[in-house]
């Protein structure tokens, strides 16, 4: 791999990598690569919901097709994981979410071996790790062409819900939870902002952002205490 480039004013994208299996560059979600793991702030691992070099082909064999590679060797060092997702790399394990079951997990790096430590309610999908804890996003899926097969879809609907988890590593034991009881039925990602307690999001609202600004800390003694936040 040469140096690593992310913007273009002449490009869409610059190819940098593609598993070894995959014959062309063509938007048809050939393995569904969903996942990148950065280790040493380098690219190292990635997931893929199948080993497939055939347009969708991954759909094929959702519940047990899923692969981890590492993308330095190019090769694959995990296989039999059901629609995988979001590796992380963490206190010296590689971390994944083994999404169709419902699991969190590790891949034993010397087996290649899938380390089960806790199945959760829901699809599971975008994690995050602070310490020993992880904080998991669940989704609910129904039957359908995309999740059809795999066993978190098959489970009754009381047994399948959204939200997000917090799952203590080290015990495997889930010791928290926030589940959407109505209109939220996907989390795609669950981040940890660090040492924030009243984070603010900015969204499309043009009043809002008019009246958001961001001030050095120094400049902050001079504004008017209802008017100042400093989370």
């Amino acid at each position: 791999m040469g140096p690593w480039k992310t913007c273009s004013a002449d490009h869409s994208f610059y190819p940098q990598w593609r598993p070894s299996f995959v014959t062309a560059i063509a938007p048809q979600d050939r393995c569904h690569l969903n996942g990148l793991c950065v280790v040493d702030g380098k690219p190292k691992y990635v997931t893929a919901l199948g080993k497939s070099d055939e347009p969708a082909g991954w759909r094929d064999n959702k519940a047990s097709g899923g692969v981890v590679m590492d993308i330095e060797s190019n090769e694959v060092i995990a296989r039999g994981l059901s629609m995988p997702h979001s590796p992380r790399f963490h206190e010296g394990k590689l971390w994944v979410l083994n999404s169709g079951a419902g699991g969190i997990g590790f891949i034993d790096q010397a087996t290649g071996n899938y380390e089960s430590v806790a199945k959760l309610p829901g699809f599971t999908r975008g994690f995050s790790i602070q310490g020993r804890f992880a904080f998991i996003g669940l989704s609910q899926v129904r039957e359908s062409a995309i999740f059809s097969g795999i066993e978190i879809a098959q489970r009754p609907e009381s047994e399948c819900w959204s939200g997000v988890a917090v799952v203590d590593l080290v015990r495997g034991e889930t010791i928290a939870w926030l589940r959407f009881e109505d209109a939220v039925q996907e989390v795609f990602a669950a981040s940890i902002l660090p040492n924030r307690i009243w984070p603010d999001l900015i969204n499309d609202d043009p009043e809002l952002i008019g009246l958001s600004y961001v001030l050095p800390d120094e400049a902050l003694k001079d504004v008017p205490d209802d008017m100042r936040s400093t989370s």
